[in-house]
């Protein structure tokens, strides 16, 4: 954020020390990464912004114990955008096939143009949703059963949602605070948060193709940075080059959407 200011005020191993000094790196426990090593599925090559889609569906939590609401969400794997949401008391092919349809008319979406990918669960492989998939000429792709990993970014945007400082810790009072909730979180996630995985720009801005210009003044910010300062570098500036590709299960073969 500084740097899109044009400051720069020290290194990342510089606020890295700081944080470490004052005890500020613990990763909180209840989020720590559970490592699996297993095969993959064959993967999945997004080139640009509406190639490649994941999609999965999560549980959460009312206040009532034992009860759930089901959030829907389908993202673009390239740019991170989270493009179609819907909050159901129910798991089923209809709520998908509603979603789907609407996702593709709001992305504006050719015969051909999309890969969706997904574990196996019985929403995405319903018939109602493959028909519908089908007619709207979106190839699919499916994940091994019981194997998340498959579907990295899909996890890793519910991990993010689970671990907002808005999510109501002790479940949601209706249905409608839970839709309330999940549009504020799509908008924040959309147009406001930076994401690590795509050089901290945000997901709307790389949907739509401004990233390389901003990731360029970033650049320059480093480089003018150093240039008045070179004794505090000890190597070469922070990697701030556009990411041209994203993979969907990289130690594969790879299949280009």
């Amino acid at each position: 954020m500084l740097a899109d200011e044009g400051i720069y005020l020290a290194s990342e191993s510089s606020f890295y020390r700081i944080l470490n000094a004052h005890d500020l790196l613990a990763h909180r426990g209840n989020s720590k990464a559970k490592r699996r090593k297993c095969a993959k599925p064959r993967a999945l090559v997004a080139m640009k912004a509406n190639q490649v889609w994941s999609w999965d569906i999560t549980y959460l939590k009312t206040s009532v114990a034992g009860q759930y609401y089901y959030l829907y969400m389908v993202m673009d794997i390239y740019s991170r955008k989270i493009v179609g949401w819907t909050v159901q008391y129910q798991e089923n092919s209809e709520h998908a096939k509603a979603l789907m349809l609407q996702a593709a008319e709001d992305e504006s979406i050719n015969p051909g143009q999309v890969t969706l990918h997904s574990d196996n669960g019985s929403p995405m492989k319903g018939a109602t949703l493959l028909a519908t998939l089908q007619n709207l000429g979106v190839a699919t792709s499916f994940s091994r059963p019981s194997v998340s990993n498959d579907n990295a970014y899909s996890e890793s945007l519910f991990k993010t949602l689970k671990f907002n400082h808005t999510y109501p810790k002790n479940g949601f009072e209706s249905i409608e605070d839970a839709r309330l909730w999940a549009e504020e979180f799509v908008i924040w996630y959309n147009t406001e948060h930076l994401h690590s995985g795509i050089k901290f720009v945000t997901p709307e801005q790389r949907h739509m193709g401004l990233d390389k210009e901003i990731l360029m003044k970033r650049k320059e910010v480093y480089n003018s940075a150093r240039n008045r300062h070179p004794e505090r570098w000890s190597g070469e500036i922070k990697n701030w080059e556009h990411q041209a590709e994203v993979i969907l299960n990289r130690d594969t073969a790879p299949l280009a959407a």
